[in-house]
């Protein structure tokens, strides 16, 4: 059996309706905290809660192959410790969804996946490692209300971003899972082509008409922005690091593995705009 843990999120749910492209849904399970939330999948569903290990047993017990999704709770690398300790009880591959260059950056985001890719080396568990670079969708509010504000804000620089779409990491990781020959791999993640906001805001002026420009802010500024337009003020501190670390180059890698994997190219920036502003 494939697992999917995490299966209730957006890449959780994407990875579902992609594996079942490539196998049939009979050997796929969508394990979530609230499996109802689940339950319009067409396969299997268990609950899997990442702070109830007794449940991770029960999800896991038949899993040949497990996919662990990063959470998003403070004492996430506990979380995901749980899971490793379940998938090696089980016998099973784990393929875990990390961050770029994760053993090496010093951003604070990759934090609790650093720790977690040695949590999973150290296990001995079989593993893949999907190093997912930057998501088009963690732009998607910056996009919609660029129009309005005439402006896209961050503290990246002139830094370049690798981004893909959810959909395209989702099949990377439906690949993988399905495949063969990935165990002990180490795959650095990303989109066809890195681009830099600057870019991002032509391309949203392109596809509206109107001026958009890129105003590049000291680090606690743009932290100031995200507080203020409804981020918990130490999330907004870390993704300021985060833009911090891209005006260094952290996300700037297109090794094209992503694409290798999925067999087609992955989605432009300037595509995901249009289809987000319904142009």
């Amino acid at each position: 059996m494939i697992v999917v843990t995490g299966a209730s999120g957006h890449l959780g749910r994407l990875v579902i309706e992609e594996l079942k492209k490539r196998v049939p849904a009979e050997r796929i399970v969508a394990a979530a905290r609230t499996p109802e939330k689940v339950a319009d999948l067409g396969v299997e569903v268990r609950e899997a809660d990442y702070d109830r290990p007794e449940t991770l047993k029960g999800a896991l017990g038949d899993a040949t192959r497990v996919l662990l999704i990063s959470g998003l709770d403070a004492n996430r690398a506990q979380q995901h410790a749980a899971v490793v300790d379940a998938a090696k009880e089980a016998g099973a591959t784990l393929a875990y969804t990390s961050a770029p260059n994760a053993d090496l950056t010093e951003a604070a985001l990759a934090a609790d996946h650093k720790a977690t890719e040695a949590y999973i080396t150290a296990s001995g568990v079989a593993y893949t490692l999907l190093r997912n670079n930057w998501y088009h969708e963690n732009y998607e509010q910056s996009i919609t209300i660029a129009p309005q504000l005439g402006a896209v804000y961050g503290a990246a620089g002139d830094g370049r971003i690798a981004a893909a779409s959810r959909a395209d990491y989702a099949a990377g990781a439906a690949a993988v899972l399905a495949g063969e020959g990935h165990e002990g791999k180490v795959y650095e993640l990303s989109g066809d082509i890195a681009w830099t906001l600057a870019e991002l805001a032509a391309e949203i002026s392109a596809v509206t008409g109107k001026e958009i420009t890129y105003q590049d802010l000291p680090k606690d500024d743009y932290a100031g922005v995200l507080a203020g337009a409804g981020v918990p003020a130490p999330m907004a501190g870390v993704l300021a690091d985060v833009d911090v670390q891209i005006s260094r180059g952290w996300l700037a890698q297109t090794p094209g593995t992503l694409r290798e994997l999925i067999g087609r190219p992955t989605q432009p920036i300037g595509e995901y705009v249009r289809t987000l502003l319904g142009r």
